[in-house]
């Protein structure tokens, strides 16, 4: 009897072993190419500090889904006044910060003064210039008026950059962000990795993961390498010139989806020679996209001709506006007194697809005249440099805000773009919510920036992610900059 308890023991003990053994893991090494310069994305315009953060960490009163679709988030439900000017949010149920202390609707209406404030640092300021008035109603109600109907506002408050935070710890959120997402911030090792772990008090559905690593690895040579090794499981934003290495391997999954990222060859519109349409329009026919596109992504980026993604619903095909064509930019350059040419700089930051894409339009504006001297910045150099003190000929970046193509009305936009006629379009879009007439204003907005040939529009950049076959629950597409693990685990 006792020889037959102690078998039994054992298998019990052996059986239990085994599911151990094969019971789904729940960490996760990802790997990002930029580190963001701090963790705070309502102070911030890197993409990057998205990429870590958005849906993980910080939490708005709506998000954005995997296909663009606005999703309620903090706020549980709302409603629209009949004049579409006022916006009653309800607010759920239960919700704590990492800290420990509760969110309620005077943080919502702290976070939202605070983004609009005459000193804000929010680098989408212009998402909250509608905002009139915010009225705490009681805990969980907010009264959010605006000065004018406003079709995209839902659709605002779900950006990173409108993610609620507490005044007991918005100034300190750079370096120890406090959100109220499924992850808490755990660690930062500056130049190599930040971690997430998961909140043990989180209001909505729990993460499957534990840990959730964000490796950072600038070097696109070491995306497969790292793969191969287990090391680092998945990459959202892969290579594209390491995808024959990996694409056939039954040991990872290979997605190409679509993202915001509009890739343009930036002009500082105001500097001469670039202050001269000619010379922009030269600039525009001396592209060849396909070449471009060919050598800085693989050939998978889609073309575009102006700032929109061909994604989107609103999209105006106006690629032919420009076909590649050096005689004519030859000529266009004559017509600007400089038929000799002339030199300039181009600004590259460390993306594959600005390195790789400033070498191959180096070569193009050379055949017209247009001798370009390439000087490399780290991104902190080229937010500092180009994107806040505007100093620059040239640069290749890449757009990945949503619906971002007001950008080109602000005054103090590195572009040094000033159209009134444009202006007009992106200020009667903003007091617009009937879809067929924002249709046709986005249209004029693009029709007018492909004119003005402000940039050089270039493609769309495409997301190419490639990670460990048996991980699910990763975004396909990138209608936003984030890395959401709300719903990624592993099978088992």
């Amino acid at each position: 009897m006792k020889l037959w308890k102690t078998i039994l023991a054992a298998a019990v003990l052996s059986l239990a072993a085994g599911a151990s053994a094969f019971a789904a893991r729940t960490d996760l090494v990802i790997g990002i190419p930029l580190e963001p310069p701090h963790l705070d994305p309502t102070a911030g315009a890197a993409a990057a500090i998205d990429e870590v953060l958005y849906a993980n960490v910080f939490e708005g009163l709506t998000r954005i889904g995997p296909t663009g679709e606005v999703l309620p988030d903090l706020a549980e439900s709302w409603t629209i006044s009949d004049d579409g000017k006022v916006y009653t949010f309800k607010l759920q149920t239960g919700v704590k910060f990492h800290d420990g202390t509760d969110l309620d609707a005077g943080d919502v209406k702290f976070s939202l003064d605070r983004a609009r404030a005459e000193n804000s640092v929010n680098a989408q300021k212009g998402l909250f210039a509608a905002i009139d008035t915010i009225d705490v109603v009681d805990p969980a109600t907010v009264k959010v008026t605006l000065k004018n109907p406003q079709g995209s506002f839902l659709y605002n408050m779900g950006w990173g950059d409108a993610v609620i935070v507490a005044p007991e710890s918005a100034e300190t959120n750079k370096e120890k962000p406090i959100g109220t997402g499924p992850f808490k911030f755990q660690s930062w090792a500056k130049g190599s990795s930040i971690t997430l772990v998961k909140s043990d008090n989180y209001w909505g559905t729990p993460a499957s993961l534990d840990k959730a690593e964000f490796r950072i690895v600038p070097d696109a040579a070491a995306y497969v390498p790292a793969l191969l090794s287990g090391d680092i499981q998945a990459f959202p934003f892969f290579d594209a010139d390491s995808l024959a290495q990996v694409k056939d391997d039954p040991r990872f999954k290979v997605v190409i989806g679509s993202t915001e990222g509009e890739t343009i060859l930036s002009i500082n519109n105001k500097k001469p020679p670039f202050d001269k349409l000619q010379v922009r329009q030269a600039i525009s026919y001396a592209l060849d996209r396909k070449a471009i596109i060919d050598g800085a992504s693989a050939g998978l980026g889609q073309p575009i001709g102006s700032h929109m993604s061909p994604a989107s619903k609103d999209y105006v095909d106006l690629t032919g506006r420009y076909q590649h064509d050096v005689a004519k930019a030859k000529e266009l350059l004559k017509e600007a007194g400089l038929e000799n040419g002339f030199k300039a700089t181009l600004k590259l930051p460390p993306p594959a697809y600005a390195r790789l894409g400033g070498e191959i339009i180096a070569s193009q504006l050379r055949d017209v005249g247009i001798d370009l001297e390439i000087i490399p910045v780290e991104w902190a150099q080229w937010l500092d440099q180009v994107f806040t003190k505007k100093n620059y000929d040239l640069t290749i970046v890449s757009h990945t805000e949503p619906n971002d193509i007001d950008i080109y009305s602000r005054k103090d936009y590195y572009f040094n773009y000033d159209n009134p006629a444009f202006d007009k379009v992106i200020a009667d879009l903003g007091v617009t919510s009937d879809e067929a007439k924002r249709k046709e204003l986005l249209g004029q907005a693009q029709k007018i920036l492909a004119d003005d040939a402000v940039v050089g529009f270039l493609y769309e950049l495409p997301k190419v992610g490639v990670w460990d076959a048996k991980l699910e629950g990763l975004w396909e597409n990138a209608p936003i900059q984030a890395n959401d693990l709300t719903k990624v685990k592993w099978s088992e």
